[in-house]
Protein backbone atom coordinates (compact mmCIF):
# COMPACT_ATOMS: atom_id res chain seq x y z
CA UNK A 1 0.00 0.00 0.00
CA UNK A 2 1.31 3.67 -0.80
CA UNK A 3 1.39 5.66 1.74
CA UNK A 4 0.41 9.06 1.64
CA UNK A 5 1.74 12.14 3.46
CA UNK A 6 0.57 14.37 5.83
CA UNK A 7 0.67 17.11 2.78
CA UNK A 8 -1.76 15.34 0.86
CA UNK A 9 -4.67 17.32 0.18
CA UNK A 10 -6.84 14.36 0.33
CA UNK A 11 -6.13 13.64 4.19
CA UNK A 12 -8.85 15.17 6.90
CA UNK A 13 -7.75 18.70 7.49
CA UNK A 14 -6.51 19.00 11.70
CA UNK A 15 -8.12 21.52 13.57
CA UNK A 16 -5.52 23.87 15.68
CA UNK A 17 -5.34 26.22 18.36
CA UNK A 18 -2.68 28.19 18.51
CA UNK A 19 -3.46 29.88 22.17
CA UNK A 20 -5.13 27.54 24.93
CA UNK A 21 -8.66 26.60 23.99
CA UNK A 22 -11.31 27.80 25.87
CA UNK A 23 -13.43 24.80 25.91
CA UNK A 24 -10.79 22.42 26.63
CA UNK A 25 -12.83 19.56 27.34
CA UNK A 26 -14.57 20.23 23.73
CA UNK A 27 -11.23 21.02 21.84
CA UNK A 28 -9.93 17.45 23.28
CA UNK A 29 -12.64 15.80 22.09
CA UNK A 30 -12.21 17.28 18.47
CA UNK A 31 -8.70 16.92 17.95
CA UNK A 32 -9.31 13.51 19.10
CA UNK A 33 -11.92 12.73 16.68
CA UNK A 34 -9.91 14.28 13.81
CA UNK A 35 -6.85 12.49 14.50
CA UNK A 36 -8.74 8.82 14.18
CA UNK A 37 -9.82 10.39 11.26
CA UNK A 38 -6.33 10.93 9.69
CA UNK A 39 -5.07 7.73 10.82
CA UNK A 40 -7.95 5.69 9.40
CA UNK A 41 -8.05 7.98 5.91
CA UNK A 42 -4.38 5.86 5.19
CA UNK A 43 -6.10 2.46 5.61
CA UNK A 44 -4.89 1.43 8.71
CA UNK A 45 -6.79 1.68 12.39
CA UNK A 46 -5.40 3.05 15.80
CA UNK A 47 -4.68 0.29 17.11
CA UNK A 48 -2.60 -0.93 14.36
CA UNK A 49 -0.93 2.45 14.34
CA UNK A 50 -0.11 2.02 17.94
CA UNK A 51 0.70 -2.01 17.70
CA UNK A 52 3.50 -0.70 15.40
CA UNK A 53 4.84 2.08 17.95
CA UNK A 54 4.52 -0.72 21.17
CA UNK A 55 6.15 -3.29 19.46
CA UNK A 56 9.34 -1.14 18.94
CA UNK A 57 9.06 0.51 22.42
CA UNK A 58 9.00 -3.75 24.06
CA UNK A 59 11.92 -4.16 21.99
CA UNK A 60 14.15 -1.27 23.83
CA UNK A 61 12.17 -2.30 26.94
CA UNK A 62 13.32 -5.54 27.06
CA UNK A 63 16.74 -5.04 26.03
CA UNK A 64 17.18 -2.13 28.85
CA UNK A 65 15.95 -4.89 31.44
CA UNK A 66 18.31 -7.64 30.26
CA UNK A 67 21.28 -4.98 30.45
CA UNK A 68 20.18 -4.20 34.14
CA UNK A 69 20.48 -8.13 34.63
CA UNK A 70 23.48 -8.54 33.15
CA UNK A 71 24.88 -5.77 35.32
CA UNK A 72 25.26 -3.47 32.87
CA UNK A 73 25.43 0.33 32.77
CA UNK A 74 22.15 1.63 30.67
CA UNK A 75 23.13 5.00 30.31
CA UNK A 76 25.77 5.96 27.66
CA UNK A 77 29.61 7.23 28.95
CA UNK A 78 31.42 9.05 26.71
CA UNK A 79 34.89 10.91 27.20
CA UNK A 80 35.14 14.64 26.55
CA UNK A 81 38.56 14.01 25.58
CA UNK A 82 37.08 11.89 22.26
CA UNK A 83 34.15 14.20 21.65
CA UNK A 84 36.88 16.59 21.59
CA UNK A 85 39.14 15.18 18.91
CA UNK A 86 36.62 13.47 17.24
CA UNK A 87 37.69 9.70 18.48
CA UNK A 88 34.22 8.59 19.30
CA UNK A 89 33.13 5.37 17.75
CA UNK A 90 30.35 4.74 14.91
CA UNK A 91 29.38 2.01 17.95
CA UNK A 92 29.09 4.57 20.76
CA UNK A 93 27.16 7.24 18.37
CA UNK A 94 24.88 4.72 17.53
CA UNK A 95 24.60 3.66 21.06
CA UNK A 96 24.03 7.03 22.25
CA UNK A 97 21.05 7.39 19.39
CA UNK A 98 19.48 4.51 20.31
CA UNK A 99 19.21 5.64 24.36
CA UNK A 100 18.65 9.49 23.86
CA UNK A 101 21.48 9.95 26.93
CA UNK A 102 24.68 10.45 27.60
CA UNK A 103 27.10 11.01 30.51
CA UNK A 104 30.06 13.01 29.32
CA UNK A 105 33.34 11.94 31.76
CA UNK A 106 35.50 14.78 32.69
CA UNK A 107 33.38 17.57 30.66
CA UNK A 108 35.56 19.74 32.66
CA UNK A 109 38.19 19.07 35.60
CA UNK A 110 37.00 18.17 39.05
CA UNK A 111 38.88 21.07 40.28
CA UNK A 112 37.26 23.42 38.20
CA UNK A 113 33.33 22.17 39.11
CA UNK A 114 34.32 22.15 42.90
CA UNK A 115 35.70 25.59 42.58
CA UNK A 116 32.72 27.08 40.29
CA UNK A 117 30.36 24.88 43.19
CA UNK A 118 32.13 27.55 45.73
CA UNK A 119 32.02 30.44 44.20
CA UNK A 120 28.37 29.97 44.02
CA UNK A 121 28.13 29.69 47.97
CA UNK A 122 30.27 32.84 48.14
CA UNK A 123 28.25 34.78 45.78
CA UNK A 124 24.98 33.98 47.60
CA UNK A 125 26.08 34.27 50.73
CA UNK A 126 27.77 37.76 49.65
CA UNK A 127 24.24 38.95 48.77
CA UNK A 128 22.77 37.86 51.81
CA UNK A 129 20.15 35.21 49.88
CA UNK A 130 19.24 33.21 52.36
CA UNK A 131 18.19 36.29 54.37
CA UNK A 132 16.13 37.24 51.66
CA UNK A 133 14.89 34.17 50.52
CA UNK A 134 10.99 34.12 50.41
CA UNK A 135 10.09 30.17 49.51
CA UNK A 136 9.58 28.39 46.41
CA UNK A 137 8.38 30.88 43.71
CA UNK A 138 6.94 27.76 41.74
CA UNK A 139 4.86 24.75 42.22
CA UNK A 140 6.67 22.22 40.66
CA UNK A 141 9.62 22.46 42.85
CA UNK A 142 7.71 23.79 45.80
CA UNK A 143 8.12 20.59 47.83
CA UNK A 144 11.40 20.89 48.35
CA UNK A 145 11.34 22.86 52.34
CA UNK A 146 11.86 26.87 53.01
CA UNK A 147 15.87 26.79 52.24
CA UNK A 148 15.97 25.93 48.55
CA UNK A 149 17.33 23.55 47.13
CA UNK A 150 16.33 24.54 43.47
CA UNK A 151 17.88 27.95 43.85
CA UNK A 152 16.74 30.95 41.86
CA UNK A 153 20.09 32.28 40.78
CA UNK A 154 20.70 32.57 37.04
CA UNK A 155 23.50 34.90 36.72
CA UNK A 156 26.47 33.89 38.69
CA UNK A 157 30.15 34.02 37.12
CA UNK A 158 30.06 30.49 37.73
CA UNK A 159 26.95 29.73 35.93
CA UNK A 160 27.78 32.11 32.73
CA UNK A 161 31.32 31.21 32.71
CA UNK A 162 30.46 27.41 31.96
CA UNK A 163 27.56 28.78 29.52
CA UNK A 164 30.12 30.27 27.49
CA UNK A 165 32.96 27.58 27.45
CA UNK A 166 34.90 26.68 24.47
CA UNK A 167 34.20 22.88 26.70
CA UNK A 168 30.42 23.42 26.76
CA UNK A 169 29.85 24.35 23.18
CA UNK A 170 32.13 21.37 21.60
CA UNK A 171 29.32 18.75 23.97
CA UNK A 172 26.60 21.22 22.72
CA UNK A 173 27.64 20.81 18.83
CA UNK A 174 28.38 17.25 19.34
CA UNK A 175 24.71 16.60 20.55
CA UNK A 176 22.92 18.99 18.00
CA UNK A 177 24.98 17.16 15.26
CA UNK A 178 22.90 14.10 16.34
CA UNK A 179 19.80 15.55 14.90
CA UNK A 180 18.23 16.57 11.48
CA UNK A 181 18.70 19.75 11.28
CA UNK A 182 18.06 20.35 7.67
CA UNK A 183 15.24 19.13 5.69
CA UNK A 184 12.90 19.89 2.85
CA UNK A 185 14.99 23.41 1.77
CA UNK A 186 14.11 24.57 5.61
CA UNK A 187 17.26 24.76 8.27
CA UNK A 188 15.58 24.06 11.31
CA UNK A 189 18.08 25.21 13.72
CA UNK A 190 21.80 25.55 13.56
CA UNK A 191 23.82 23.30 15.06
CA UNK A 192 26.92 25.13 16.19
CA UNK A 193 25.55 27.87 17.93
CA UNK A 194 23.83 27.68 21.45
CA UNK A 195 21.32 30.59 22.82
CA UNK A 196 22.74 29.99 25.94
CA UNK A 197 19.12 29.22 28.06
CA UNK A 198 19.50 30.21 31.19
CA UNK A 199 18.02 28.14 34.14
CA UNK A 200 18.59 27.60 37.98
CA UNK A 201 21.09 25.56 40.08
CA UNK A 202 20.81 23.17 42.47
CA UNK A 203 22.32 22.35 45.92
CA UNK A 204 20.90 19.18 47.90
CA UNK A 205 23.43 19.00 51.37
CA UNK A 206 24.46 15.82 52.87
CA UNK A 207 22.02 14.41 54.97
CA UNK A 208 19.18 16.05 52.99
CA UNK A 209 15.72 13.99 52.68
CA UNK A 210 14.33 14.71 49.09
CA UNK A 211 10.83 13.40 47.63
CA UNK A 212 12.37 13.66 44.21
CA UNK A 213 10.43 14.58 41.37
CA UNK A 214 7.61 12.19 39.90
CA UNK A 215 8.18 10.79 36.12
CA UNK A 216 7.17 13.64 33.34
CA UNK A 217 8.10 15.37 30.61
CA UNK A 218 8.87 19.10 29.65
CA UNK A 219 8.52 19.74 25.65
CA UNK A 220 4.97 21.27 26.14
CA UNK A 221 1.48 19.86 26.80
CA UNK A 222 -1.37 20.05 25.15
CA UNK A 223 0.10 21.78 22.27
CA UNK A 224 1.63 19.04 21.15
CA UNK A 225 -1.24 17.50 19.59
CA UNK A 226 -2.99 20.96 19.10
CA UNK A 227 -0.95 23.34 17.26
CA UNK A 228 0.06 23.57 13.56
CA UNK A 229 3.70 23.09 13.99
CA UNK A 230 3.31 19.81 16.26
CA UNK A 231 1.21 18.11 14.22
CA UNK A 232 3.57 18.52 11.65
CA UNK A 233 6.22 17.74 14.19
CA UNK A 234 4.06 14.59 14.54
CA UNK A 235 3.14 14.15 11.13
CA UNK A 236 4.03 10.27 10.48
CA UNK A 237 2.27 9.14 13.77
CA UNK A 238 -1.28 10.43 12.22
CA UNK A 239 -1.09 9.67 8.29
CA UNK A 240 -0.21 6.50 8.21
CA UNK A 241 3.15 6.41 7.90
CA UNK A 242 4.41 5.94 11.85
CA UNK A 243 7.79 3.78 10.81
CA UNK A 244 9.04 7.00 9.26
CA UNK A 245 8.49 8.46 12.74
CA UNK A 246 12.18 9.96 13.59
CA UNK A 247 12.52 11.86 16.88
CA UNK A 248 15.75 12.86 16.13
CA UNK A 249 14.19 14.82 12.98
CA UNK A 250 13.94 18.65 13.97
CA UNK A 251 11.43 19.50 11.35
CA UNK A 252 8.56 22.28 12.27
CA UNK A 253 9.49 22.23 16.26
CA UNK A 254 11.76 25.42 15.85
CA UNK A 255 9.06 28.09 15.04
CA UNK A 256 5.89 26.86 16.38
CA UNK A 257 3.98 28.11 19.68
CA UNK A 258 3.92 26.81 23.34
CA UNK A 259 0.86 26.70 25.43
CA UNK A 260 1.97 28.96 28.93
CA UNK A 261 2.68 27.02 31.88
CA UNK A 262 4.46 27.18 34.97
CA UNK A 263 6.62 23.96 33.67
CA UNK A 264 6.78 25.65 29.93
CA UNK A 265 10.09 26.14 28.28
CA UNK A 266 9.81 28.93 25.90
CA UNK A 267 13.24 27.50 23.95
CA UNK A 268 13.83 24.59 22.01
CA UNK A 269 16.03 22.11 23.67
CA UNK A 270 18.03 18.97 21.76
CA UNK A 271 18.86 18.04 25.15
CA UNK A 272 18.51 18.63 28.48
CA UNK A 273 21.38 18.88 30.79
CA UNK A 274 23.25 19.80 33.74
CA UNK A 275 26.76 19.77 35.01
CA UNK A 276 27.50 18.14 38.38
CA UNK A 277 29.56 20.48 40.79
CA UNK A 278 30.13 17.86 43.46
CA UNK A 279 30.27 13.88 43.03
CA UNK A 280 27.21 11.73 43.16
CA UNK A 281 26.34 7.88 43.65
CA UNK A 282 23.96 6.51 41.47
CA UNK A 283 21.92 5.60 44.57
CA UNK A 284 21.87 8.82 46.28
CA UNK A 285 18.15 10.88 44.70
CA UNK A 286 19.71 11.18 41.23
CA UNK A 287 18.34 11.45 37.64
CA UNK A 288 16.37 8.53 36.29
CA UNK A 289 15.05 8.36 32.19
CA UNK A 290 13.20 6.25 30.46
CA UNK A 291 16.00 6.44 27.86
CA UNK A 292 13.97 5.47 24.61
CA UNK A 293 13.58 7.99 22.02
CA UNK A 294 10.88 6.92 20.21
CA UNK A 295 8.72 6.82 23.52
CA UNK A 296 7.42 9.93 22.13
CA UNK A 297 5.46 8.12 19.60
CA UNK A 298 3.60 5.99 22.46
CA UNK A 299 3.17 8.96 24.43
CA UNK A 300 1.45 10.74 21.78
CA UNK A 301 -0.87 7.83 20.20
CA UNK A 302 -2.11 6.53 23.86
CA UNK A 303 -4.59 9.06 24.12
CA UNK A 304 -6.29 8.28 21.19
CA UNK A 305 -7.17 4.17 21.73
CA UNK A 306 -10.36 3.24 23.40
CA UNK A 307 -10.04 2.85 26.89
CA UNK A 308 -8.94 6.56 27.28
CA UNK A 309 -12.05 8.62 28.16
CA UNK A 310 -12.74 10.85 25.10
CA UNK A 311 -12.36 14.34 27.04
CA UNK A 312 -9.10 13.08 28.51
CA UNK A 313 -5.32 12.87 26.98
CA UNK A 314 -4.08 10.19 29.59
CA UNK A 315 -3.61 12.91 32.14
CA UNK A 316 -1.58 15.53 30.42
CA UNK A 317 -3.43 19.36 30.75
CA UNK A 318 -2.72 23.18 30.19
CA UNK A 319 -0.51 24.58 33.17
CA UNK A 320 0.99 21.25 34.43
CA UNK A 321 3.42 19.10 33.80
CA UNK A 322 3.11 16.06 30.97
CA UNK A 323 2.54 13.42 33.20
CA UNK A 324 4.02 9.82 32.35
CA UNK A 325 2.72 6.90 34.70
CA UNK A 326 2.03 3.17 35.47
CA UNK A 327 -1.87 4.18 34.92
CA UNK A 328 -1.38 4.77 31.20
CA UNK A 329 2.37 3.82 30.23
CA UNK A 330 3.32 1.09 32.16
CA UNK A 331 5.48 -0.78 29.50
CA UNK A 332 7.45 3.00 29.21
CA UNK A 333 8.06 2.92 33.53
CA UNK A 334 9.35 -0.55 33.02
CA UNK A 335 12.26 1.16 31.16
CA UNK A 336 12.87 3.69 33.79
CA UNK A 337 17.06 3.52 34.36
CA UNK A 338 18.72 5.67 36.15
CA UNK A 339 22.23 7.59 35.66
CA UNK A 340 25.87 6.02 37.08
CA UNK A 341 27.72 7.52 39.36
CA UNK A 342 29.26 10.89 38.36
CA UNK A 343 32.02 13.08 39.66
CA UNK A 344 32.40 16.61 39.79
CA UNK A 345 32.96 18.07 36.38
CA UNK A 346 30.76 15.48 34.38
CA UNK A 347 28.26 16.50 32.92
CA UNK A 348 24.51 14.47 32.22
CA UNK A 349 21.96 14.81 28.98
CA UNK A 350 19.12 13.78 27.74
CA UNK A 351 17.19 13.94 24.89
CA UNK A 352 14.52 17.13 25.36
CA UNK A 353 11.52 14.47 24.41
CA UNK A 354 12.53 12.06 27.32
CA UNK A 355 10.65 10.87 30.19
CA UNK A 356 12.52 11.77 33.66
CA UNK A 357 12.58 11.80 37.14
CA UNK A 358 14.61 12.32 40.19
CA UNK A 359 14.48 9.49 42.63
CA UNK A 360 14.08 9.98 46.33
CA UNK A 361 16.61 10.16 48.63
CA UNK A 362 16.78 9.68 52.66
CA UNK A 363 19.55 11.01 54.29
CA UNK A 364 22.16 11.66 51.26
CA UNK A 365 25.38 10.47 51.22
CA UNK A 366 27.43 13.61 50.35
CA UNK A 367 26.81 17.29 48.30
CA UNK A 368 24.25 16.54 45.13
CA UNK A 369 25.31 19.93 43.54
CA UNK A 370 24.24 20.45 39.47
CA UNK A 371 23.70 23.68 37.29
CA UNK A 372 21.04 23.37 34.98
CA UNK A 373 22.46 23.76 31.31
CA UNK A 374 20.85 22.62 28.21
CA UNK A 375 21.48 22.57 24.70
CA UNK A 376 19.33 24.97 23.33
CA UNK A 377 20.54 25.80 19.53
CA UNK A 378 19.65 28.75 17.45
CA UNK A 379 16.78 28.92 16.14
CA UNK A 380 13.63 31.30 15.40
CA UNK A 381 12.12 29.83 18.33
CA UNK A 382 15.20 30.76 20.71
CA UNK A 383 16.11 33.57 18.95
CA UNK A 384 12.92 35.51 19.82
CA UNK A 385 12.85 33.69 23.75
CA UNK A 386 16.72 35.86 23.44
CA UNK A 387 15.58 38.89 23.52
CA UNK A 388 13.81 38.28 26.81
CA UNK A 389 17.16 36.88 28.58
CA UNK A 390 19.07 39.77 26.86
CA UNK A 391 16.83 42.31 28.76
CA UNK A 392 17.02 39.95 31.99
CA UNK A 393 21.01 39.11 31.40
CA UNK A 394 21.33 43.18 31.44
CA UNK A 395 19.09 44.06 34.71
CA UNK A 396 19.51 41.17 36.49
CA UNK A 397 16.15 39.61 36.45
CA UNK A 398 14.56 36.11 36.54
CA UNK A 399 14.29 34.91 32.81
CA UNK A 400 10.68 34.74 31.95
CA UNK A 401 10.27 31.23 31.82
CA UNK A 402 10.71 31.21 35.53
CA UNK A 403 8.72 32.75 38.24
CA UNK A 404 9.02 36.09 39.00
CA UNK A 405 11.63 36.93 41.65
CA UNK A 406 14.68 38.70 40.55
CA UNK A 407 16.72 37.66 43.51
CA UNK A 408 19.90 39.28 41.73
CA UNK A 409 19.01 43.29 40.41
CA UNK A 410 20.64 44.39 43.07
CA UNK A 411 23.34 42.34 43.70
CA UNK A 412 26.72 43.75 42.34
CA UNK A 413 28.95 40.82 41.96
CA UNK A 414 26.53 39.30 39.20
CA UNK A 415 28.43 38.29 35.63
CA UNK A 416 28.89 41.15 33.90
CA UNK A 417 28.18 42.51 29.63
CA UNK A 418 32.06 43.37 29.90
CA UNK A 419 32.80 39.85 30.74
CA UNK A 420 30.90 37.73 27.65
CA UNK A 421 32.79 36.54 25.09
CA UNK A 422 31.97 35.97 21.57
CA UNK A 423 30.43 32.35 22.18
CA UNK A 424 28.27 34.29 25.09
CA UNK A 425 27.48 37.71 22.73
CA UNK A 426 26.42 35.53 19.88
CA UNK A 427 24.52 33.25 22.41
CA UNK A 428 22.43 36.18 23.74
CA UNK A 429 21.87 37.74 20.20
CA UNK A 430 24.15 40.45 21.22
CA UNK A 431 26.27 40.57 17.64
Amino acid sequence: MTQATAYDITRPELPHWEEPPADLSGAIREIKTALRARIEASGRTVDEVFEVVERKVADRVAEITAAKERGEQVWPVIEYADIESGAVTPEQLEHLKRRGCLVVRGHFSREQALQWDQDIVDYVESNHFFDNYRGPGDDFFGTVGSKPEIYPIYWSPAQMQARQSERMATVQGFLNRLWTSESDGEQWFDPERDSLYPDRIRRRPEGADSAGLGTHLDPGTLDLWMTQAYQQAFRHLFDGSVEQYDPWDASHRTAGPQYPGSTMCSAFRTFQGWTALSDMDHDQGVLHTVPIPEAMAYLMLRPLLDDVPDDEMCGVTVNQVFPADWKWHSLLMEGLAGIPDVQAGDSVWWHCDMIHSVAPVQDQKGWGNVMYIPAAPWCPRNEAYAASVREAFLTGSSPSDFPEEHYEREWPNRFQPEDLNETGRRGLGME
